[in-house]
């Protein structure tokens, strides 16, 4: 992987509790907040900035990363106005791509596309069987077609983060 596994442990953890907050946010209220987003962004500028002495770390890969943030939020936003994907969720994933080294893409895509699979496969069985009685509050469970993203991006984040953290 391309983000040296220390610098990725320290994203983790930092980032690990905004992804739980995305994902269940999203299977609440079928939205993931703006703070959430600002948050992930944050920890990549703090985290990112404060490890540059890390050995296979430098300023000017922190720096082009935020380069990451930019090129997701405008195909995302490409993609939002053809209606394949929330405004919320084309925000979380621009915040999140900076933890993302350019040469992990393809990894990345793979990890999401399995994450977005197990994810959709659980959250479906759940809405169809034991979810809408532990949860009754949470809107996913009565939006159609429509699917939590949230749950899929922070998770492809997090798995993405552990696996550079194992080298």
């Amino acid at each position: 992987m391309g983000t040296p596994p220390l610098l990725a442990l320290a994203l983790l953890a930092a980032a690990l509790p905004v992804c739980v907050w995305a994902g269940l946010s999203d299977l609440q209220r079928m939205k993931i907040p703006n703070r959430a987003v600002m948050a992930l962004a944050g920890i990549f500028a703090v985290v990112g900035l404060a490890l540059v002495p890390l050995e296979g770390w430098t300023l000017a890969d922190w720096a082009w990363r935020w380069a990451h943030l930019a090129l997701v939020l405008v195909v995302g936003l490409g993609v939002y106005a053809l209606g394949g994907a929330g405004a919320g969720d084309v925000k979380f994933a621009a915040a999140a791509a900076p933890f993302v080294a350019a040469s992990d893409g393809g990894e990345v895509a793979i990890i999401l596309a399995a994450t977005m699979l197990a994810a959709f496969a659980a959250h479906r069985l759940a809405r169809a069987s034991f979810g809408p009685t532990l949860a009754p509050t949470w809107v996913s469970w009565s939006t159609g077609r429509r699917f939590p993203m949230g749950v899929a991006l922070g998770g492809t984040l997090a798995i993405y983060l552990a696996l550079a953290a194992l080298g």
